[in-house]
């Protein structure tokens, strides 16, 4: 539990929101249905990003969650999106639990988006800041990431905790 959210593959910072590009495998799918939109990373691949777009208002702050809750609405052809009722444990450049996040996905031509973002988290920041990225189309689908194929560290770190734990135990009493 002391390892990071990332090297648990619990979350990823990159994935927002707002989306940065990750180092590799940063092939999107963006899907849209009657009422949502849906974002696939293919570095996350089972963490789909479902953001309703039928009006619903955003649930009670109460409800905090590592990417936040998303509500997205069209103005004209782009696509807006709030976020906001993010958990204390996931800190986008050093934000709080207190950021408020909207993205706007308007494509530009046949094979781009102009992806822009803008945060606000008056804990962390004097003001608000933007940022914009292009998004392009690639070829072929994205392949399925999984985090733990291959990852012998966990088993390893856990087998040295527990030689620890078992030399810990092992160990005199102090005396008193």
């Amino acid at each position: 539990e002391n390892r990071p959210l990332q090297e648990r593959c619990l979350v990823w910072t990159h994935e927002g929101p707002p989306m940065l590009p990750p180092p590799y495998n940063d092939v999107l799918r963006i899907l849209q249905t009657p009422g949502y939109v849906v974002v696939q990373r293919e570095l996350t691949t089972n963490l789909p990003r479902i953001i309703p777009t039928d009006g619903r208002p955003q649930p009670s702050d109460r409800l905090r969650q590592w990417g936040g809750t998303s509500r997205g609405r069209w103005e004209g052809d782009t696509l807006v999106v709030e976020t906001a009722n993010f958990n204390d444990q996931v800190a986008f450049q050093g934000s709080s639990a207190a950021l408020h996040v909207v993205e706007r996905f308007t494509r530009v031509t046949q094979d781009r988006i102009l992806y822009r973002f803008t945060v606000d988290d008056p804990a962390t920041w004097t003001r608000p800041w933007s940022a914009e990225l292009p998004m392009m189309q690639t070829e072929g689908r994205p392949y399925e990431y999984a985090c733990h194929e291959g990852n012998y560290g966990v088993a390893n770190i856990l087998k040295g905790a527990r030689a620890a734990d078992k030399k810990a135990f092992a160990a005199p009493s102090p005396q008193r």
